[in-house]
């Protein structure tokens, strides 16, 4: 919602003060257009938004999103976890990723969708990594 001045004057501070370089673009949104498309707009505020993260796959799909009010700080940890989370998924095909997952940890097969996959699964309930029909780890 700041200005063009404003993103400006942040940019060159990050660069003074960080020795980093922003690699995106910023945008100025002053009536809040773009802030209220994107669900950005702080409820509590008229004037502000809320810090937003989306992440936003090769087909250009929203997969998640993550927002914070602007007095919590973004954990970059968590963030980095949510896109290794992602490739994971979308590399193995569909996996389901559990709390806390780390890449080069088991990954989880999805719970069954159906009364066929129901039924698979516990043609699999003998296996070592079976636990029970919904929580099934991938070796």
């Amino acid at each position: 919602m700041d200005s063009v001045y404003s993103h400006l004057a942040w940019i060159d501070s990050i660069k003074n003060t960080f020795k980093v370089d922003i690699p995106f673009p910023v945008i100025a949104d002053l009536d809040l257009k773009v802030a209220r498309l994107y669900g950005m707009a702080d409820s509590g505020s008229s004037t502000s938004t809320v810090r937003s993260v989306f992440f936003i796959d090769p087909n250009s799909t929203i997969r998640a999103t993550l927002s914070y009010p602007a007095a919590i700080g973004r954990n970059i940890d968590e963030l980095l976890r949510v896109l290794d989370a992602f490739q994971e998924n979308t590399a193995s095909g569909g996996c389901a990723i559990p709390v806390n997952w780390t890449p080069g940890q088991p990954t989880l097969s999805p719970a069954p969708s159906s009364l066929e996959q129901l039924r698979r699964r516990w043609q699999d309930s003998e296996q070592p990594n079976y636990t029970n029909w919904y929580y099934k780890v991938n070796e």
